[in-house]
């Protein structure tokens, strides 16, 4: 009985979760106008990391990573901040994706690795919080359209001068992309645990929604 209560706890919340993400935003090409009409060039982009399993280049990261990458050599971004720790896989994923940047031609000084984050709207708030902390002013999140949406209500309420740059996929198909070599094993973490074995299911989901992060702690 207990067991059938949770399931349909879970199934009511991932509703309410989902209609809060999906309705009443805006498109991903609006939400871009906006961003490029504030600022021409931003002083950071944030990233947030994908899971690097060994010698898969996840099309989630290729997608992420090639999009700040486009948007870097575009002008639009004067930094790129990845971020996301090790969570469920033994790779830190922003340092997977700092690799992946800079076989694509993005010189090493200007990416900064964000290490803590393992949810979204960690990725979201740390990453932030290191870009105001080193100084930066204009920042922007680049992600996919459905994390942007994931994470739109979250940065309004929390990060309210935080702009968004979601991928735009006919953007994204004419940029030219590979699938470079990357020397992935000296960033493996040697003592890991996944997230799967240290969080229950329902703790990892108040993660997810941001419940972990000690907001108390702002600034510098």
């Amino acid at each position: 009985m207990r067991t059938n209560i949770k399931k349909l706890s879970f199934f009511f919340f991932t509703i309410v979760v989902l209609q809060s993400c999906l309705l009443f935003q805006p498109s991903a090409s609006k939400l871009n106008r906006r961003a490029i009409r504030a600022n021409t060039s931003y002083d950071a982009i944030i990233v947030p990391g994908v899971p690097f399993v060994e010698k898969n280049w996840d099309l989630t990261m290729q997608m992420r990573v090639l999009w700040s990458i486009h948007l870097y050599k575009k002008g639009l971004a004067k930094k790129i901040i990845m971020s996301g720790s090790a969570v469920y896989t033994p790779y830190v994923e922003a340092e997977i994706m700092k690799l992946y940047a800079i076989a694509h031609g993005v010189p090493e000084q200007d990416i900064i690795v964000e290490g803590k984050a393992q949810h979204s709207t960690e990725n979201a708030w740390y990453g932030y919080k290191l870009a105001k902390n080193m100084g930066f002013k204009n920042i922007a999140l680049a992600t996919d359209p459905f994390q942007t949406r994931m994470l739109y209500r979250f940065g309004k309420k929390r990060l309210k001068d935080m702009k968004f740059l979601p991928v735009l996929f006919d953007t994204l198909r004419t940029l030219p992309h590979s699938n470079p070599e990357i020397n992935y094993e000296p960033l493996k973490v040697k003592e890991f645990t996944p997230i799967t074995e240290t969080q229950s299911f329902w703790y990892r989901l108040r993660g997810t929604a941001g419940k972990h992060i000690n907001y108390k702690d702002g600034f510098q």
